[in-house]
């Protein structure tokens, strides 16, 4: 059995565990005899805990997809996919929702946010054209991130009212509380479209890793390839950004953390990555849930605090290896 399958069948099995843990976890516990008993347990199990569930795999699935395809695609090992400018664009489109007072359905800033995420997918397609350049396609993600970040901070600068500055920065923060089936309903689909086209690009990126010149002489068709990454990650970091705000770092760790374990091929990355990705997540949510605070913390934050660190021991590793 190839590596990849068994780490796969792993973190399944380790999903499958963590999965009732985190329902049973918050504020208040709820054990499984009152899941199904009718009263204010199955309403919390229901209501709140099964779709928060649902959102935290699929977002941490669709994270680590995006960040093993991007770093498959770039080859390059700290690519992220915030660096295409979708997830920076999804966000403007929401602040833009709460800054003009429009999010008065909860379908509002979710369709804002995607509204800003195919906005930047179409900016960045604009921009490269039809080049097939993995430098200016790079450039062009990192030109788009700016500059939508800037428009962001200025939002949240001239923001009308002190009410508003904080549900913009709250929502920034990232997080899946009070979360429904109705975000479910919006975020699955799309994610679901984004993983398939990013699985159509498997053998495109497992000859990328031969070299650009390489793969065309395989007779990968390049621009194609781009623009499979581009429909592929827009939509799982878009739907990812739309129900839950910005959710950092999980595309730049889950690889690193498969990669020594399975091998450097695409192919044998991006499934293990995925489920890497959902278990980290869902382990993550669960913890924030579970910490005897006032306030629930921001997941957001969480993974800021593991993934910085994570980042900075990569780069100290990138040193020694060149020094």
């Amino acid at each position: 059995m190839p590596a990849s399958t068994r780490l796969s069948l792993g973190l399944a099995a380790a999903l499958l565990v963590a999965a009732p843990v985190s329902l049973m976890a918050g504020k208040v516990p709820v054990s499984p005899s009152e899941w199904l008993g009718g009263g204010l347990g199955q309403l919390i199990i229901i209501e709140l805990r099964l779709p928060r569930l649902v959102l935290c795999v699929t977002i941490g699935a669709a994270l680590g997809l995006a960040g093993a395809a991007m770093q498959g695609y770039l080859r390059n090992p700290l690519a992220d996919p915030g660096l295409f400018g979708v997830s920076s664009s999804a966000a403007l489109g929401a602040v833009a929702s709460l800054y003009f007072g429009a999010d008065v359905s909860a379908l509002v800033l979710p369709g804002f946010a995607l509204a800003g995420a195919a906005a930047g997918m179409a900016a960045l397609a604009l921009v490269v054209g039809r080049s097939a350049s993995i430098i200016l396609f790079t450039l062009a993600g990192l030109l788009l991130s700016s500059l939508t970040g800037a428009l962001t901070t200025l939002l949240i600068s001239i923001a009308p009212t002190p009410f508003a500055t904080a549900e913009i920065v709250n929502w920034l923060i990232g997080a899946l509380v009070d979360r429904s089936w109705r975000d479910v309903a919006v975020a699955l689909p799309l994610m679901l479209a984004g993983a398939l086209a990013l699985a159509g690009t498997v053998p495109a990126l497992d000859a990328l890793t031969l070299g650009e010149t390489a793969a065309r002489s395989l007779g990968i068709d390049m621009r194609r390839l781009q623009w499979r990454m581009i429909l592929g990650v827009g939509l799982l970091v878009g739907a990812s950004v739309a129900v839950a705000g910005i959710i950092g770092f999980v595309g730049l760790i889950v690889p690193h953390l498969v990669r020594p374990l399975v091998g450097s091929r695409p192919s044998a990355v991006l499934l293990p990555a995925a489920l890497a990705g959902a278990l980290l997540v869902l382990v993550a949510d669960t913890l924030v849930r579970s910490l005897p605070t006032v306030s629930e913390l921001r997941l957001g934050v969480v993974m800021s605090l593991v993934g910085a660190p994570f980042f900075l021991m990569l780069l100290l590793r990138m040193r020694r290896e060149l020094a």
